[in-house]
Protein backbone atom coordinates (compact mmCIF):
# COMPACT_ATOMS: atom_id res chain seq x y z
CA UNK A 1 0.00 0.00 0.00
CA UNK A 2 1.18 3.37 -0.49
CA UNK A 3 2.44 5.90 2.08
CA UNK A 4 -0.24 7.78 3.62
CA UNK A 5 0.27 11.85 4.71
CA UNK A 6 -2.66 12.27 7.43
CA UNK A 7 -3.96 15.82 6.32
CA UNK A 8 -2.70 18.81 9.27
CA UNK A 9 -4.24 18.96 12.40
CA UNK A 10 -5.63 21.83 13.41
CA UNK A 11 -5.61 22.50 17.17
CA UNK A 12 -6.61 25.41 18.81
CA UNK A 13 -7.08 26.79 22.10
CA UNK A 14 -9.37 29.30 23.24
CA UNK A 15 -10.10 31.01 27.11
CA UNK A 16 -13.24 30.35 28.27
CA UNK A 17 -16.16 31.93 27.08
CA UNK A 18 -19.98 31.86 27.31
CA UNK A 19 -22.14 29.02 26.11
CA UNK A 20 -23.57 31.33 24.22
CA UNK A 21 -19.95 32.26 22.48
CA UNK A 22 -18.69 28.86 22.39
CA UNK A 23 -19.61 28.38 19.02
CA UNK A 24 -18.02 31.60 17.52
CA UNK A 25 -14.77 31.97 15.41
CA UNK A 26 -11.86 32.15 18.07
CA UNK A 27 -10.57 35.42 18.56
CA UNK A 28 -7.47 36.31 16.34
CA UNK A 29 -5.34 36.26 19.13
CA UNK A 30 -6.15 32.84 19.96
CA UNK A 31 -2.88 30.68 19.34
CA UNK A 32 -3.60 27.80 16.04
CA UNK A 33 -0.88 24.88 15.95
CA UNK A 34 -0.47 23.01 12.83
CA UNK A 35 0.90 19.63 13.00
CA UNK A 36 1.82 17.34 10.52
CA UNK A 37 1.68 13.93 10.83
CA UNK A 38 3.04 11.06 8.21
CA UNK A 39 2.46 7.52 8.80
CA UNK A 40 4.45 4.60 6.59
CA UNK A 41 2.56 1.93 5.40
CA UNK A 42 4.88 -1.34 4.48
CA UNK A 43 3.66 -4.69 3.12
CA UNK A 44 5.52 -7.55 3.90
CA UNK A 45 5.79 -11.37 3.59
CA UNK A 46 7.90 -13.78 5.25
CA UNK A 47 8.79 -17.36 3.44
CA UNK A 48 10.74 -20.42 5.03
CA UNK A 49 13.41 -20.50 2.78
CA UNK A 50 13.83 -24.06 2.52
CA UNK A 51 10.10 -24.99 1.63
CA UNK A 52 9.07 -21.66 -0.46
CA UNK A 53 6.27 -21.81 2.02
CA UNK A 54 4.70 -18.46 3.55
CA UNK A 55 4.70 -17.76 6.94
CA UNK A 56 0.89 -16.50 8.08
CA UNK A 57 0.65 -16.81 11.56
CA UNK A 58 2.67 -13.87 12.86
CA UNK A 59 2.15 -10.72 15.11
CA UNK A 60 3.32 -7.29 15.95
CA UNK A 61 6.28 -8.19 18.33
CA UNK A 62 7.78 -11.02 15.34
CA UNK A 63 8.78 -7.87 13.63
CA UNK A 64 11.28 -5.27 13.65
CA UNK A 65 11.26 -2.29 10.92
CA UNK A 66 14.56 0.14 10.17
CA UNK A 67 14.30 3.10 8.17
CA UNK A 68 17.68 4.05 7.06
CA UNK A 69 18.95 2.12 10.02
CA UNK A 70 17.14 3.43 12.52
CA UNK A 71 14.45 1.04 14.42
CA UNK A 72 10.92 2.25 14.60
CA UNK A 73 8.19 1.91 16.39
CA UNK A 74 4.93 -0.23 14.63
CA UNK A 75 2.14 2.05 15.53
CA UNK A 76 -0.32 -0.64 13.46
CA UNK A 77 -0.78 -4.14 12.52
CA UNK A 78 -3.03 -6.20 10.59
CA UNK A 79 -3.22 -9.10 8.27
CA UNK A 80 -5.68 -8.16 6.15
CA UNK A 81 -7.22 -9.87 3.30
CA UNK A 82 -8.00 -6.49 1.56
CA UNK A 83 -8.94 -6.27 -2.50
CA UNK A 84 -6.30 -6.17 -5.10
CA UNK A 85 -5.87 -4.10 -7.93
CA UNK A 86 -3.94 -5.36 -10.72
CA UNK A 87 -2.01 -3.77 -13.93
CA UNK A 88 -1.54 -6.46 -16.53
CA UNK A 89 1.54 -5.37 -18.68
CA UNK A 90 2.02 -7.13 -21.73
CA UNK A 91 5.48 -7.09 -23.46
CA UNK A 92 4.61 -6.97 -27.21
CA UNK A 93 8.10 -6.73 -28.98
CA UNK A 94 9.85 -9.46 -31.50
CA UNK A 95 11.20 -11.87 -29.29
CA UNK A 96 8.16 -12.11 -26.94
CA UNK A 97 5.54 -12.65 -29.46
CA UNK A 98 6.22 -16.97 -30.22
CA UNK A 99 5.24 -17.04 -26.16
CA UNK A 100 2.49 -14.24 -26.40
CA UNK A 101 -0.38 -16.58 -26.50
CA UNK A 102 0.90 -18.93 -23.77
CA UNK A 103 1.16 -15.37 -21.34
CA UNK A 104 -1.70 -14.53 -21.74
CA UNK A 105 -3.04 -17.65 -20.58
CA UNK A 106 -1.60 -17.22 -17.73
CA UNK A 107 -3.41 -13.87 -17.49
CA UNK A 108 -6.40 -15.75 -17.69
CA UNK A 109 -5.83 -18.04 -15.44
CA UNK A 110 -4.83 -15.17 -12.85
CA UNK A 111 -8.31 -13.57 -13.36
CA UNK A 112 -9.70 -17.01 -11.89
CA UNK A 113 -8.17 -16.41 -8.52
CA UNK A 114 -9.60 -12.78 -8.08
CA UNK A 115 -12.65 -11.90 -5.89
CA UNK A 116 -15.81 -9.59 -7.42
CA UNK A 117 -14.27 -6.80 -5.92
CA UNK A 118 -10.69 -6.92 -7.27
CA UNK A 119 -10.16 -4.67 -9.93
CA UNK A 120 -8.12 -5.38 -13.50
CA UNK A 121 -6.81 -2.61 -15.96
CA UNK A 122 -4.50 -3.98 -18.79
CA UNK A 123 -1.89 -2.55 -20.84
CA UNK A 124 0.50 -3.22 -23.29
CA UNK A 125 4.23 -1.49 -24.71
CA UNK A 126 6.96 -1.82 -26.57
CA UNK A 127 8.66 1.76 -26.67
CA UNK A 128 5.58 3.03 -24.76
CA UNK A 129 2.47 2.45 -23.34
CA UNK A 130 -0.89 1.54 -24.22
CA UNK A 131 -4.17 1.67 -22.17
CA UNK A 132 -6.30 -1.31 -23.72
CA UNK A 133 -8.92 -1.62 -20.36
CA UNK A 134 -9.07 1.12 -18.03
CA UNK A 135 -9.50 -0.65 -14.25
CA UNK A 136 -12.70 -2.70 -13.98
CA UNK A 137 -14.23 -5.43 -12.27
CA UNK A 138 -15.94 -6.70 -14.82
CA UNK A 139 -14.16 -9.65 -15.90
CA UNK A 140 -15.58 -10.35 -19.73
CA UNK A 141 -13.96 -6.64 -20.43
CA UNK A 142 -10.74 -7.67 -18.83
CA UNK A 143 -11.07 -11.11 -20.68
CA UNK A 144 -11.52 -9.14 -24.04
CA UNK A 145 -8.43 -7.10 -23.52
CA UNK A 146 -6.26 -9.89 -22.29
CA UNK A 147 -7.38 -11.49 -25.64
CA UNK A 148 -6.92 -8.53 -27.96
CA UNK A 149 -3.26 -8.22 -26.66
CA UNK A 150 -2.35 -11.85 -27.00
CA UNK A 151 -2.51 -10.61 -30.87
CA UNK A 152 -0.58 -7.21 -31.26
CA UNK A 153 2.85 -6.66 -32.31
CA UNK A 154 5.49 -3.74 -31.92
CA UNK A 155 8.45 -3.03 -34.01
CA UNK A 156 9.89 -0.95 -31.78
CA UNK A 157 12.06 -1.18 -28.49
CA UNK A 158 11.88 -2.52 -25.72
CA UNK A 159 11.38 -0.39 -23.43
CA UNK A 160 11.23 -1.47 -19.83
CA UNK A 161 11.02 1.61 -17.33
CA UNK A 162 8.64 3.44 -19.75
CA UNK A 163 6.38 0.03 -19.23
CA UNK A 164 6.64 0.17 -15.65
CA UNK A 165 6.56 4.02 -15.02
CA UNK A 166 3.52 4.37 -17.28
CA UNK A 167 1.81 0.96 -15.11
CA UNK A 168 2.11 2.68 -11.56
CA UNK A 169 0.51 5.66 -12.99
CA UNK A 170 -2.32 3.94 -13.78
CA UNK A 171 -2.17 2.61 -10.67
CA UNK A 172 -2.76 5.77 -8.94
CA UNK A 173 -6.59 6.14 -11.03
CA UNK A 174 -7.57 3.06 -8.95
CA UNK A 175 -11.11 3.77 -7.43
CA UNK A 176 -10.09 1.13 -4.43
CA UNK A 177 -7.59 3.09 -2.08
CA UNK A 178 -7.06 0.78 0.38
CA UNK A 179 -6.50 -1.89 -1.93
CA UNK A 180 -3.11 -4.02 -2.82
CA UNK A 181 -2.07 -2.55 -6.11
CA UNK A 182 0.23 -5.23 -8.04
CA UNK A 183 1.65 -4.75 -11.78
CA UNK A 184 1.79 -8.14 -13.11
CA UNK A 185 4.17 -7.91 -15.94
CA UNK A 186 4.19 -10.31 -19.04
CA UNK A 187 8.00 -10.36 -20.76
CA UNK A 188 10.84 -12.44 -21.31
CA UNK A 189 13.03 -9.75 -19.59
CA UNK A 190 14.97 -9.12 -22.71
CA UNK A 191 15.35 -5.31 -22.74
CA UNK A 192 17.06 -2.66 -24.89
CA UNK A 193 18.90 0.25 -24.30
CA UNK A 194 16.81 3.46 -23.11
CA UNK A 195 19.40 6.06 -24.72
CA UNK A 196 18.31 8.90 -27.13
CA UNK A 197 19.66 7.04 -29.86
CA UNK A 198 17.97 3.76 -30.01
CA UNK A 199 14.44 5.61 -29.10
CA UNK A 200 15.53 7.74 -32.37
CA UNK A 201 15.67 4.81 -34.53
CA UNK A 202 13.37 2.15 -32.32
CA UNK A 203 10.86 4.50 -30.59
CA UNK A 204 9.10 7.22 -33.02
CA UNK A 205 6.54 6.78 -30.28
CA UNK A 206 7.98 8.40 -27.79
CA UNK A 207 8.62 12.15 -27.90
CA UNK A 208 12.44 13.21 -28.06
CA UNK A 209 13.38 14.13 -24.35
CA UNK A 210 10.39 12.55 -22.46
CA UNK A 211 12.11 8.61 -22.01
CA UNK A 212 11.37 7.70 -18.21
CA UNK A 213 14.69 6.12 -16.53
CA UNK A 214 15.21 3.58 -14.43
CA UNK A 215 15.25 5.72 -11.20
CA UNK A 216 11.95 7.74 -12.75
CA UNK A 217 10.27 4.71 -12.69
CA UNK A 218 11.00 3.08 -9.26
CA UNK A 219 10.28 6.29 -7.64
CA UNK A 220 7.28 6.21 -9.31
CA UNK A 221 6.50 2.49 -8.36
CA UNK A 222 7.53 3.00 -3.99
CA UNK A 223 5.55 6.08 -4.31
CA UNK A 224 2.03 4.70 -4.74
CA UNK A 225 2.77 1.06 -3.09
CA UNK A 226 2.58 -0.97 -5.95
CA UNK A 227 4.33 -4.64 -6.08
CA UNK A 228 5.87 -5.85 -9.34
CA UNK A 229 5.39 -9.35 -10.00
CA UNK A 230 6.48 -10.96 -12.93
CA UNK A 231 5.10 -13.83 -15.18
CA UNK A 232 8.41 -14.94 -17.25
CA UNK A 233 8.41 -16.50 -20.32
CA UNK A 234 11.51 -16.70 -22.74
CA UNK A 235 11.20 -17.92 -26.29
CA UNK A 236 14.15 -18.97 -28.57
CA UNK A 237 14.54 -15.27 -30.23
CA UNK A 238 14.73 -14.39 -26.39
CA UNK A 239 17.40 -16.98 -25.40
CA UNK A 240 19.39 -15.81 -28.77
CA UNK A 241 19.38 -12.27 -27.78
CA UNK A 242 20.72 -12.94 -24.35
CA UNK A 243 23.34 -15.09 -25.61
CA UNK A 244 24.48 -12.44 -28.43
CA UNK A 245 24.78 -9.41 -25.84
CA UNK A 246 27.84 -7.57 -26.82
CA UNK A 247 30.39 -5.67 -24.65
CA UNK A 248 28.65 -2.70 -25.72
CA UNK A 249 25.52 -3.07 -25.09
CA UNK A 250 26.54 -3.95 -21.34
CA UNK A 251 28.26 -0.99 -21.11
CA UNK A 252 25.22 0.48 -22.46
CA UNK A 253 23.46 -0.67 -19.60
CA UNK A 254 25.52 0.74 -17.13
CA UNK A 255 25.20 4.23 -19.01
CA UNK A 256 21.40 3.58 -19.45
CA UNK A 257 19.88 1.39 -17.06
CA UNK A 258 17.01 -0.23 -18.85
CA UNK A 259 15.56 -2.48 -15.89
CA UNK A 260 15.16 -6.35 -15.71
CA UNK A 261 12.28 -7.95 -13.39
CA UNK A 262 14.53 -9.02 -10.96
CA UNK A 263 15.48 -5.90 -10.14
CA UNK A 264 11.87 -4.03 -10.12
CA UNK A 265 10.64 -7.59 -7.83
CA UNK A 266 13.35 -7.21 -5.15
CA UNK A 267 12.69 -3.38 -4.88
CA UNK A 268 8.75 -3.23 -4.08
CA UNK A 269 8.71 -7.16 -2.58
CA UNK A 270 7.15 -8.90 -5.67
CA UNK A 271 8.18 -12.11 -7.04
CA UNK A 272 9.52 -13.65 -10.42
CA UNK A 273 7.27 -16.80 -11.92
CA UNK A 274 8.87 -18.84 -14.76
CA UNK A 275 6.27 -19.74 -16.86
CA UNK A 276 7.44 -22.46 -18.45
CA UNK A 277 7.73 -24.43 -14.36
CA UNK A 278 5.75 -27.29 -13.20
CA UNK A 279 2.63 -26.40 -11.61
CA UNK A 280 2.48 -23.05 -13.36
CA UNK A 281 -1.69 -22.51 -12.38
CA UNK A 282 -0.57 -23.64 -8.33
CA UNK A 283 2.02 -20.66 -8.32
CA UNK A 284 -0.22 -18.21 -9.87
CA UNK A 285 -3.04 -19.50 -6.89
CA UNK A 286 -0.49 -18.95 -4.40
CA UNK A 287 1.02 -15.38 -5.34
CA UNK A 288 -2.53 -14.31 -5.63
CA UNK A 289 -3.59 -15.47 -2.08
CA UNK A 290 0.48 -14.43 -0.49
CA UNK A 291 -0.70 -10.73 -1.87
CA UNK A 292 -3.97 -10.51 -0.27
CA UNK A 293 -2.37 -11.73 2.98
CA UNK A 294 0.48 -9.18 3.40
CA UNK A 295 1.47 -8.09 6.62
CA UNK A 296 0.59 -4.59 6.69
CA UNK A 297 2.76 -2.62 9.04
CA UNK A 298 2.64 0.82 10.12
CA UNK A 299 5.05 3.68 11.56
CA UNK A 300 5.59 7.40 12.41
CA UNK A 301 9.30 8.01 10.79
CA UNK A 302 11.11 9.15 13.89
CA UNK A 303 13.37 11.78 11.54
CA UNK A 304 11.99 14.66 8.92
CA UNK A 305 13.54 13.68 5.42
CA UNK A 306 13.47 16.72 2.63
CA UNK A 307 11.47 16.00 0.13
CA UNK A 308 12.39 14.08 -2.75
CA UNK A 309 14.88 12.24 -0.58
CA UNK A 310 14.90 8.34 -0.85
CA UNK A 311 14.52 6.46 2.92
CA UNK A 312 15.35 2.95 2.93
CA UNK A 313 13.38 0.66 5.00
CA UNK A 314 14.46 -3.01 5.79
CA UNK A 315 11.81 -5.07 7.50
CA UNK A 316 13.44 -7.75 9.75
CA UNK A 317 11.91 -10.68 11.62
CA UNK A 318 12.82 -11.12 15.86
CA UNK A 319 15.67 -13.64 16.51
CA UNK A 320 12.63 -15.96 18.14
CA UNK A 321 10.83 -16.46 14.40
CA UNK A 322 14.16 -17.95 13.01
CA UNK A 323 13.37 -20.77 15.54
CA UNK A 324 10.41 -22.05 12.49
CA UNK A 325 13.54 -22.00 9.69
CA UNK A 326 15.93 -20.21 7.70
CA UNK A 327 13.28 -17.17 6.41
CA UNK A 328 13.46 -14.35 3.60
CA UNK A 329 11.24 -11.25 4.48
CA UNK A 330 9.79 -9.24 1.17
CA UNK A 331 8.77 -6.30 1.77
CA UNK A 332 9.69 -2.67 -0.53
CA UNK A 333 13.04 -1.39 -0.15
CA UNK A 334 12.37 1.96 0.84
CA UNK A 335 10.63 5.34 -0.73
CA UNK A 336 10.53 9.04 -1.80
CA UNK A 337 9.98 11.73 0.66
Amino acid sequence: MRPKVFPALLVAFAVLLPQSAKAQTPAPNDPVFRINVRVEVVDAQVINKKTRQVIGSLQREDFQVYEDNVRQEISSFSQDELPISIVFLFDLTDSVRPVLKSLAENAREVLQHLRPQDEVAVMVYAASAQLLQDSTTDRALAVAAIDRASHMESREAAFFNEGIFQAAAQLEKSSEPGSRRVIIWLTDDVPNIPSEEVRATLGNSVHEGTLHTQKDALVQVLKNGATVCTLLKKSEISDHEDSNRSSAKIIGSMLYPPGDVYKYAQATGGQVIEASAKKMKVRIAQLIDDLRLRYSLSYHPSREKAKGKFCSIKVKVAPHVKSQGDVLVEAKQGYYR
